[in-house]
């Protein structure tokens, strides 16, 4: 699925066995369009805007998840961690949801309505040794404040 309804595939299946490394922890990431700044002239607000709505609705859609409900603990609300990375365009954003969707990784693709424009995803939460590889080539966002 394009959206990356499916929760299936090797990095599940890694999750469900509780392969983890020793010292790993719950992280969720957020990739968003660099385009939208440098070259739509989106201000800073409306991207960020869109970047939880991609957390908001991964959540929300894996929210039955066992990484998801540790992420959500009382005893971990203070200690969330996302990494905010961009990549270059909508082809880019499209390739890499993709990517994802076939490797089995649960994420939101975020099309804002009613534009059906793609924005963002973001993945529900996963130990960061099990996905960490999919963003590896990819900056942490510096949209420009101002």
């Amino acid at each position: 699925m394009a959206d990356g309804a499916a929760s299936t595939g090797n990095v599940a299946a890694q999750a469900s066995a509780g392969e983890s490394a020793p010292q790993d922890f719950l992280v969720q990431y957020v990739v968003v369009r660099k385009d939208l700044w440098t070259s739509s002239g989106w201000p800073l607000g409306s991207v960020v805007a869109q970047a939880c709505h991609a957390s908001s609705a991964a959540m929300w859609m894996y929210k039955d998840e066992p990484e998801t409900q540790a992420y959500l603990a009382p005893d971990n609300i203070d200690h969330m961690r996302k990494v905010v990375l961009e990549l270059k365009d909508e082809a880019a954003l499209r390739k890499l949801s993709e990517t994802l969707s076939a490797a089995g990784v649960g994420h939101k693709l975020w099309v804002e309505q009613p534009e059906n424009y793609p924005t963002c995803l973001a993945t529900r939460p996963y130990p960061k040794s099990q996905v960490a590889q999919y963003f590896k080539k990819f900056q942490l966002s510096k949209a420009p404040i101002g």
